[in-house]
């Protein structure tokens, strides 16, 4: 349905930061999304309307951002996003997958849920004063 390719972090990453500007105050920019994909933990995925950076070290994988652009939410490019970081996870060994949602953004976490994240901690005022929840989810192919 949606044509996702994982993002080659030698490319230029200022659409990607200009797609984070339009979704979050406090947006990463070119730069900072630059020093981000480099790391060779982090790894991306990306589509003309969104895209996912995460990460996998010592046996856990974080999903460090989602970005969907306003006028795409709510048809399946979140979940399609999600669903490619979390297949990488997988390959790359991770046990669980851990994320922070802002606890009065409903949306995204009924997407979490239906993804089968669940709560297991919170951050008091982690985004601009709004608490977020901590969410895990167990990756099948590595479950003990």
């Amino acid at each position: 349905m949606f044509e996702i390719r994982a993002f080659d972090p030698a490319s230029d990453t200022a659409p990607l930061a200009a797609l984070h500007a339009v979704c979050f105050d406090d947006a990463w920019d070119a730069a900072s999304l630059r020093t981000m994909l480099a790391a060779p933990e982090a790894y991306t995925f990306h589509h003309p309307d969104g895209f996912v950076v995460a990460r996998v070290a010592g046996g856990e994988a974080e999903i460090l951002t989602l970005a969907v652009a306003p006028q795409a939410r709510g048809k399946g490019l979140g979940r399609a996003l999600l669903c490619e970081a979390i297949a990488k996870a997988e390959q790359l060994g991770a046990g669980a997958m851990f994320l922070e949602v802002g606890s009065g953004n409903p949306a995204a976490r009924a997407l979490y849920a239906g993804l089968g994240f669940a709560p297991v901690g919170a951050r008091k005022a982690y985004y601009r004063g709004q608490d977020a929840l901590v969410l895990r989810l167990s990756l099948p192919a590595n479950m003990s």
